[in-house]
């Protein structure tokens, strides 16, 4: 997921995918600690995304205090 797909999504949206996301690592946590992860770089893929999410986030925050 890159940083300008993440613009265009609605602060709502943004929520739901982390929501998504920290539910999916938590599956692959799970699957790492039984000795079934396939992929593990999946888990390093989904914190960077969760960054970037949370990192709009925070950027449209700032912004949102600025303008008052």
């Amino acid at each position: 997921m890159q940083a300008f797909e993440i613009r265009s999504m609605s602060d709502g949206d943004i929520r739901t995918k982390i929501e998504e996301i920290s539910e999916e690592m938590f599956n692959l946590r799970f699957q790492k600690t039984i000795g079934q992860l396939k992929d593990p770089n999946r888990l390093t893929a989904l914190k960077r995304d969760i960054a970037r999410l949370k990192t709009v986030l925070r950027e449209r925050q700032l912004a949102a205090h600025q303008d008052n």
